[in-house]
């Protein structure tokens, strides 16, 4: 198999994050959705990243999808996320403001590259879902005391948090500042794991 994407984004990295935890073997194509999206299009006809190539053709696109699938895979004892109950809903919750946090970072990063003259209405907007994911998912971990969001082991909720926070770190660092201690402290644990240093790739803004 294979996974289409680069590691700037927080989604794919998210998704090379649990396919090395998990264990699966993968070949990683680097290719951009900018400069490469005519590589991408027979795979993603959206030209989107992640998309992950199976052994037998099959493609999968998203990575809410792909971890399902990964989940499914490896089974319930193994799968980084509840089958069912609270938990599991707490833990989609989690998920789903860290990659709408990841989204609206990335969605930033494309006004302010791509317009020469940024529209303010749009940035603004951008920026106070920004600040309101941040500050929600600050509230969540300032409560916790354990090492993950759910106890002693990692999550999907954890990568995709540390994902996101590294990016919107990266890309708008006026916005994730010192009112963010505890989750500072979230992506530091995550991010110094063996998996986090292997997986990683600098920012660089989207080519033409």
């Amino acid at each position: 198999m294979f996974l289409i994407g680069q590691y700037d984004s927080p989604f794919v990295r998210r998704t090379a994050i649990a396919l090395k935890l998990y264990g699966f073997n993968f070949q990683h194509k680097p290719w951009s959705t900018f400069g490469d999206a005519e590589l991408i299009a027979p795979y993603n006809p959206l030209r989107r990243v992640p998309t992950l190539v199976l052994d037998d053709g099959e493609a999968l696109i998203d990575s809410a999808a792909i971890l399902d699938y990964l989940d499914e895979t490896v089974g319930t004892e193994r799968a980084m996320l509840p089958a069912k109950g609270q938990e599991r809903r707490h833990q989609f919750r989690i998920c789903a403001i860290a990659t709408g946090l990841g989204d609206k970072s990335v969605s930033l990063v494309y006004e302010s590259v791509l317009r020469k003259e940024q529209l303010k209405l749009w940035v603004d907007r951008c920026e106070a879902q920004i600040t309101g994911a941040l500050d929600a998912l600050e509230k969540e971990r300032s409560t916790i005391t354990t090492p993950y969001l759910f106890g002693e082991r990692i999550g999907h909720s954890d990568i995709a948090v540390a994902c996101a926070l590294r990016f919107t770190g990266e890309a708008h660092p006026h916005l994730f500042d010192h009112r963010y201690q505890a989750l500072k402290a979230h992506a530091e644990r995550c991010e110094a794991l063996p998996v986090f240093k292997e997986i990683v790739q600098p920012l660089a803004p989207p080519k033409g």
